[in-house]
């Protein structure tokens, strides 16, 4: 962990092949007012994690669907917010056409897809320039796989809606194969992917949404109101997703 906080390039200096093939993940790690190093104040807990290994990610989406689906009293307003789903789980939303070893497909892989890593190199100095991550401080994190970061850690920023962050990262592992999605950042509750191939129109979209909304439903019972709107206003052609727990 980095003492002091790091500003652009950082990330991009220590997302090296050496540093991946050692085992070690960079990460940006930023605070928020009133939890400043939060990473040093609040305990980690990875021994409380099982491992990503042990799950798959449709059956874990469909509980967290199952979790979040309007009850039916709810009516049309609750039909709204799922719209154009039903409460039954929509299944995997279909991955973008992937370039190098993490394609789903090795045989359609398209060589000028864009390099997930430089992507979230790009979206990290982004964040920073714009604001977003004021002043994060950089860690390295021993795991083989960003989207397993969450859980070498024990990060409890999801523990309001589930506790195993593990859950969280096998969806993660599986949007970095469908989407070129990477790790960018961690808050104290809040998580950031860069996003290299995004779905390019709604309708594409929309069942990516649905998977957003059962990991982290916030995103749209405080945020875009239903499934629609925010697969027009956060994923359609975004190369930056952003979750958070309330």
């Amino acid at each position: 962990m980095s003492d002091d906080a790091v500003g652009v390039g950082v990330l991009a200096a220590h997302r090296s092949p050496q540093l991946a093939d050692a085992g070690l993940q960079a990460v940006l790690l930023q605070d928020r007012p009133g939890l400043e190093r939060w990473w040093q104040e609040r305990e980690f807990a990875p021994e409380r994690m099982s491992d990503p290994d042990d799950h798959h990610v449709e059956p874990v989406l469909r509980e967290f669907w199952s979790r979040v689906v309007p009850d039916p009293e709810e009516g049309e307003e609750g039909e709204e917010i799922i719209a154009p789903f039903g409460r039954d789980w929509p299944g995997l939303a279909v991955a973008g056409q992937s370039a190098g070893p993490d394609a789903v497909d090795p045989d359609t892989s398209d060589p000028d897809a864009p390099d997930p890593e430089v992507a979230a190199c790009e979206l990290a100095d982004e964040l920073i320039e714009r604001g977003w991550l004021p002043a994060p401080r950089l860690a390295l994190v021993p795991s083989h796989r960003g989207a397993d970061v969450p859980t070498a850690l024990g990060w409890g920023g999801p523990a309001n809606y589930e506790n195993d962050t593990a859950l969280i990262s096998v969806v993660l592992r599986s949007w970095e194969d469908r989407f070129g999605a990477r790790l960018v950042a961690l808050g104290f509750d809040e998580l950031h992917l860069s996003v290299a191939l995004p779905p390019p129109t709604t309708a594409l979209a929309l069942p990516v949404a649905a998977e957003h909304f059962a990991l982290s439903p916030d995103n749209i019972w405080q945020g875009s109101g239903s499934i629609r709107s925010y697969a027009e206003e956060a994923v359609t052609g975004s190369g930056h997703w952003s979750f958070w727990w309330d």
